[in-house]
């Protein structure tokens, strides 16, 4: 026990850097806390205090930050997200016109953007769209645009 008392201070550095290590790695803010509970084990080994007391309170101090400095924490890292729609999700209210396949059958729709995607109609009726018809995407499936007609209003 008396080697342990003589370099806890190595141990403290060895914890504090492995979670300095895991909250790079993570972004989660727990290993901060755990890391500065860690700080402060070693600045209570530099006071030559016995290694259960440091453990204690290393213990009690990132637990304290883990309940009271985290959570506020994590909610200012989530405030500035960005909340734009990207990808596919982007797509979802998108209108675009219908266009012919090579094969010459209205089965594309071009988009404002340039992209082009294979379509197919939201309620499956029997009539098809026609060249130059102005549609809105409902859903995406794989690479299949479902599609109504533009003057339908949807309700999600």
């Amino acid at each position: 026990m008396d080697f342990i008392d003589s370099y806890a201070w190595i141990i403290w550095l060895a914890i504090i850097l492995i979670f300095v290590i895991i909250e790079v790695i993570t972004v989660d803010f727990t290993g901060l806390m755990l890391a500065v509970g860690g700080l402060i084990g070693l600045v209570v080994s530099l006071f030559h205090a016995p290694f259960w007391l440091q453990v204690i309170v290393a213990a009690v101090v990132a637990l304290l930050l883990l309940l009271t400095v985290r959570p506020p924490l994590k909610r200012a890292l989530n405030r500035g997200g960005d909340k734009a729609k990207t990808l596919v999700d982007a797509l979802i209210g998108q209108k675009a016109t219908i266009v012919l396949d090579f094969n010459g059958k209205p089965n594309l729709a071009k988009f404002a953007n340039g992209e082009t995607w294979t379509v197919k109609r939201e309620d499956q009726e029997s009539t098809t769209f026609q060249e130059g018809d102005h549609v809105v995407v409902t859903a995406i499936h794989g690479s299949t645009a479902t599609v109504v007609p533009e003057t339908r209003t949807t309700t999600k």
